[in-house]
């Protein structure tokens, strides 16, 4: 995050816009633009790991939503509580980092089914 900090000024204070308006939309009031969307592949229902690919950043001035940067988050349903897994830039990166989405899921107390998901990671990579 720090490189993407120096990088895009703003983007601490857009990722707390982010978080309080689009997060809230989606996940509280069922509205959806089509710009966050659970991410294929991972067979776990909680959390459930959202992409949110419109993400708009001040630094980017004339880009709105459409400034390149993800979001990766987990959204923990019974609680109502988002944390945040990672943030990059389109263009410096092809896609989400499975492997980190695996690390972060097996720092949750009680998560089930890690060595299943392990397999679902490598096919994924496989198939890229």
């Amino acid at each position: 995050m720090k490189k993407l900090l120096k990088r895009f000024k703003t983007l601490e204070d857009d990722l707390e816009i982010f978080i309080k308006n689009e997060l809230n939309l989606y996940h509280k009031l069922k509205i959806d633009n089509r710009g966050i969307f659970q991410i294929p592949g991972l067979q776990i229902e909680n959390p459930k790991i959202y992409k949110a690919k419109k993400f708009a950043c001040r630094s980017l001035k004339g880009k709105g939503v459409q400034s390149g940067i993800r979001v990766i988050y987990a959204y923990f349903e019974e609680n109502d509580k988002i944390e945040l897994i990672e943030i990059y830039y389109k263009g410096d990166k092809k896609g989400e980092d499975r492997e980190r989405i695996l690390k972060y899921l097996g720092t949750i107390p009680n998560f089930k089914g890690l060595k299943k998901l392990h397999g679902l990671a490598e096919k994924s990579y496989e198939k890229s």
